[in-house]
Formats: C-alpha cells, sequence, structure tokens
C-alpha cells in the first residue's frame, strides 16, 4: 500500500521499530511515509475517534477502533480509492498538461540573435 499523500511505496520493513505511520482517512486504513511525516501536517486528513478526537485509530472488517480509548464502531459504506493505474494516468496527464505549458511558453521566446554580416 503506497503512502497516500505522496504515493511512495514502502520496502520490505526491517525488524524493529517501522517509520511509517497508519491511520484512517475516509474510513479506510492509509499508510504515512516518513518523509511526509517531516514535511507536512499528515495527521490533519485523518479520521478521529467521536470520543476523544485521537487519530489512532484501526479499520478493520466492517468496524473502526480506536487504539487510544477502545472504542469501536461500525465501518460505514467507505468511499472508493482511486486504483494505482487511476493515479498514474491522472499523474501523467498533469505532466504532459505541465510540459506542454513550458514547452509552449519556451517557444514564444525570442530566438538567438544573428550576427549582420
Amino acid at each position: 500500500m503506497p503512502c497516500y499523500l505522496c504515493g511512495a511505496r514502502q520496502n520490505d520493513p526491517v525488524r524493529g521499530t517501522h517509520p511509517w505511520k497508519r491511520g484512517v482517512r475516509h474510513e479506510r486504513q492509509v499508510l504515512i511515509c516518513p518523509d511526509c511525516q517531516l514535511t507536512q501536517d499528515w495527521k490533519a486528513d485523518l479520521d478521529r475517534c467521536g470520543r476523544c478526537r485521537s487519530t489512532f485509530l484501526l479499520s478493520r472488517l466492517g468496524e473502526i477502533e480506536c487504539h487510544s480509548c477502545g472504542e469501536v464502531r461500525p465501518q460505514t459504506s467507505p468511499q472508493p480509492v482511486p486504483s494505482s493505474a487511476h493515479l498514474d494516468a491522472v499523474l501523467t496527464n498533469e505532466v504532459e498538461q505541465a510540459l506542454s505549458r513550458v514547452l509552449g511558453g519556451l517557444s514564444r521566446l525570442p530566438g538567438p540573435r544573428r550576427a549582420h554580416r
């Protein structure tokens, strides 16, 4: 499962501490990579416990459990998560559009000046 913020994929974890964090967003389990933990307010988008407002939630088998206070509630119908193929297509389209804008801007620049003979 990739990081829900940047799409980075985790490598096989080594024994010991696990640098990736888990959370629940739109009632689906998500992972947050170590880089996004440092550069973004990653907890702001996560679901919160209805009782204690903690983001330390786990989504499993039709229920959401809070690891802070122990509350367990049924999972409502989660929003669909886009497939990686869909995300790749969106990203490719955005890159192509950005490249087109840059190249279009370059074509409007004046060309090199030629020396008169």
